[in-house]
């Protein structure tokens, strides 16, 4: 039965502690293959007055209250971009952020894309099956999967074609997309 105990100053939000629990659960799980029931996740809180690191008190980090979870960031991005609410979806970009879809080499902004797509359909949508996430040291991947449907140029309709989106997430913000689907084969 494994026990982990993490000591954490106060202030993170519950939000946040759920998070970390369900996380280290997983780590456990995955790396020693222990029964998830048999896992237990101990968070030991400590007032900031009670806690120093390097001879000085220290207070949770910026944005510890609710720092963005990646799942949670790629959803609203893809829902914004199919709302085509480009200002909401740029403002979860990183700076150095860059994409790249079937034929459209590297681009790094959203106008960029809706120049490259225009001519190649009407409208697309996405009806996503499953999302997944990892973190990968300094950042956290996270990979949705699922089927496109819209209009073609000329209005006819198309659906069921398969596609994987892979993002890459930095410091809560997106750093890269990366995307794969059957949208050519489709069309021919």
């Amino acid at each position: 039965m494994p026990v982990v105990q993490v000591s954490l100053i106060r202030g993170y939000s519950s939000e946040v502690k759920q998070r970390l629990c369900s996380r280290l659960t997983d780590a456990v799980r995955h790396t020693i293959h222990a029964d998830p029931d048999a896992i237990t996740i101990f968070l030991h809180e400590v007032d900031p007055d009670g806690y120093m690191r390097g001879g000085r008190a220290r207070v949770p980090g910026p944005g510890a209250a609710n720092p963005p979870d990646p799942e949670a960031l790629v959803r609203t991005f893809l829902q914004a971009m199919e709302a085509r609410d480009l200002e909401l979806a740029s403002t979860l970009l990183a700076d150095d952020f860059t994409m790249e879809f079937p034929g459209s080499g590297v681009m790094t902004r959203l106008d960029e894309l809706v120049a490259w797509a225009r001519g190649r359909y009407r409208f697309v949508k996405k009806r996503n099956t499953d999302f997944a996430c990892c973190d990968k040291g300094d950042h956290a991947v996270v990979v949705c999967h699922g089927e496109l449907y819209g209009e073609w140029p000329d209005g006819s309709a198309f659906d069921g074609i398969r596609f994987i989106d892979h993002f890459e997430v930095r410091d809560g913000k997106l750093s890269r997309q990366r995307v794969w689907n059957d949208l050519a084969l489709a069309r021919t």
